[in-house]
């Protein structure tokens, strides 16, 4: 008998052309045995249009398969690139899922199933305990040791050609993807507030700043608490497919202002600290420059991470991201407050006003 007759299909979200690819990658993957049925559930993502489907045999998880939402040229753009930075990553000894099965031309990719508890919710378990951190500062002590390590060995033999999206961040980056983004994603479609006189000056000034600062690691770009599984008590890292090359604090930014869990102002410090040490057994470090700069590349995050929860919110009716906003304005704001942003007047008015509009 063949294996499809020992699959069993959870819901219909499933169209024929990635069941049939499926059940080949699942063939050739050598992952499933003949006579023990097999049970494919959909999942859904976080803010990816990309279809997930997570296959069970025996009670076990098997993979998880992976589908772009349509194929097209870019979505299989983004698939190729999944496909290749993960395949590099893992030859590098970094913590990413596994991979047993590609498809090029539909670019569905079965991936080691690391199960289902996210950083994320690991840390809003134990959120109001006198013990929260004590409990959750191992793994993030394992985080950011790895993350050192992805943005070290991670460059080495690193191909820009597998980027996607764009192979470097840089100033067109910052002033589209991030500063620009707030504008148009949060202050004028989700506030609907005119552009502020002089805000697209600071911007600038903020971009050529940042872009002075050494852009030759790895970069994840969406390095946080979502975007990190706990595996067999082991930290892992997905949603890399838009890796590319970058500058060293824009992760660590990521992770430690997180909205999605409000990390203590005195608990990034410390983080920063243990990251720096594990840098430092990886290349030299001067840590006074290192702090200047990952405050620069914090505010663009910053402003990076409120125009994609507004645009989830407003344009992908994702209503989950909505509420934080606040917390992402609070974190922009109190980062304004630093001295190296004090020349930065028209921003620091504008993340006050849209607070009190949030609040209302």
């Amino acid at each position: 008998m063949e294996l499809n007759d020992y699959i069993v299909y959870m819901n219909n979200e499933i169209d024929t052309q990635n069941m049939a690819i499926i059940e080949t990658l699942l063939h050739e993957s050598g992952k499933v045995s003949v006579g023990s049925e097999l049970m494919i559930s959909r999942l859904t993502g976080d803010g990816s249009s990309r279809k997930f489907w997570r296959i069970m045999q025996a009670g076990r998880r098997v993979c998880l398969a992976v589908a772009p939402p349509v194929v097209d040229e870019l979505n299989l753009s983004e698939a190729k690139s999944a496909r290749a930075i993960g395949l590099h990553l893992l030859q590098h000894g970094v913590g990413v899922p596994k991979q047993y099965g590609w498809d090029e031309e539909s670019g569905v990719i079965l991936f080691e199933d690391l199960g289902d508890k996210k950083l994320h919710e690991y840390v809003l378990e134990h959120q109001g305990s006198d013990d929260c951190l004590d409990t959750i500062r191992p793994y993030y002590l394992q985080v950011v040791k790895g993350l050192a390590t992805m943005q070290v060995k991670g460059v080495k033999d690193f191909d820009n050609k597998w980027c996607w999206d764009t192979p470097l961040y840089d100033i067109r980056t910052m002033l589209e993807r991030e500063s620009g983004y707030f504008l148009r994603a949060f202050w004028q479609d989700y506030l609907g507030e005119k552009e502020p006189s002089g805000l697209q000056e600071e911007f600038e000034s903020l971009a050529r700043q940042t872009a002075l600062i050494s852009n030759n690691y790895f970069l994840h770009r969406d390095f946080q608490s979502r975007n990190i599984m706990l595996h067999n008590d082991q930290p892992c890292f997905i949603d890399f497919q838009g890796g590319r090359l970058g500058p060293l604090g824009y992760d660590l930014a990521s992770l430690l202002i997180d909205p999605y869990v409000a990390l203590p102002s005195d608990f990034q410090e410390e983080l920063v600290e243990k990251y720096l040490d594990q840098l430092e057994i990886l290349i030299p470090v001067d840590r006074m420059r290192f702090v200047e700069e990952y405050l620069l590349l914090a505010l663009q995050r910053n402003l990076q991470i409120i125009g994609a929860f507004a645009f989830l919110t407003r344009q992908r009716k994702k209503q989950f991201f909505e509420q934080y906003l606040q917390p992402a304005l609070i974190s922009l704001n109190t980062l304004l407050e630093c001295e190296l942003f004090s020349d930065m007047i028209v921003l620091r008015e504008t993340g006050a006003v849209a607070e009190k509009l949030l609040a209302k």
